[in-house]
């Protein structure tokens, strides 16, 4: 049996603008999802996925020939996923066309929090079958590819859209213990989100902003200048896409700083102040993670 792993993902600058060839500060997190191939002598592929509590929660039977599925726990997602595993087979012509299979995934982290499962899944089928990872992203579910390459490496990275390049940093701010990720109770229709910014018109003068504060708050030693940061970006995007922050919109007596990562809305937050846990866990949020908890870094 051979066995593949990625990394989920946060995106901490840029969001929308990723798409637009803004430079990102981006984070692999500590937790991910695996996937496990066996080849069989059947005409089909057997697919089970297991969540974090290592509980079926998709399985389905998919014949090889061209991926159509036979039987199925969820449709919509077996659809979803035939229409990949035939995107893969294009990139790679010699998948399973001579064997069956069987293909366990098993997430590490909750399916709720956008922490990338739909990204970590294309790479580790990327990574089965030898193919380029950012060419199947583009051809199923699109987006900037920052996920992807969270995906693979061992430390947080500014990414670029353009030949989807990035660079390792040491993002290891000396202030992370006042900082934290609180998940927001709702996830986020990322993809929805991308095609709706797609139309949005964005002036060179917004990029080289945003591409600025990513260098500072990437290398800064100041909290000060950190929060000051987050608040100018957190404008900077609010009229981007017109849309109020959700310091304004949910959190107003919040002392701290509240940016927004990815697709505004959901998902998760990064807070930054003191007292942030009890903060949050007095407003019902109850998925609070420390920066450490949640960043990769090797």
């Amino acid at each position: 049996m051979q066995t593949f792993y990625s990394h989920g993902k946060l995106l901490i600058t840029s969001e929308y603008l990723i798409l637009k060839g803004a430079k990102g500060l981006a984070v692999p997190c500590n937790k991910g999802q695996f996937l496990k191939f066996k080849a069989t002598n059947s005409k089909n592929l057997n697919w089970k996925s297991y969540d974090f509590n290592n509980r079926i929660w998709f399985e389905a039977i998919f014949e090889c020939k061209n991926f159509n599925y036979i039987k199925s726990n969820k449709k919509s997602i077996s659809k979803s996923l035939s229409f990949i595993l035939k995107e893969t087979r294009k990139l790679n012509p010699k998948f399973l066309l001579t064997t069956g299979g069987e293909i366990k995934t098993q997430l590490e982290f909750d399916l709720n929090w956008g922490l990338g499962s739909s990204s970590t899944l294309i790479s580790n089928l990327a990574q089965l079958n030898k193919i380029n990872p950012y060419k199947l992203l583009s051809n199923t579910y699109g987006g900037s590819g920052y996920d992807i390459a969270c995906s693979l490496v061992k430390r947080p990275i500014i990414y670029e859209i353009k030949n989807n390049n990035y660079d390792e940093i040491n993002f290891n701010p000396p202030f992370k213990d006042k900082l934290f990720f609180i998940y927001l109770n709702k996830k986020q229709n990322s993809k929805v989100e991308v095609d709706r910014f797609e139309n949005i018109e964005v002036d060179e003068k917004t990029i080289k902003s945003i591409n600025s504060i990513t260098e500072v708050i990437s290398k800064t030693k100041e909290y000060d200048e950190f929060n000051f940061l987050i608040r100018t970006h957190e404008q900077i995007i609010s009229n981007v896409i017109n849309k109020t922050s959700v310091k304004k919109l949910k959190f107003k007596d919040f002392k701290g700083e509240i940016k927004s990562l990815g697709a505004w809305g959901g998902d998760f937050i990064l807070a930054s102040g003191d007292d942030s846990p009890s903060y949050f866990k007095s407003k019902g949020y109850k998925t609070i993670i420390k920066f450490d908890d949640m960043v990769y870094r090797r």
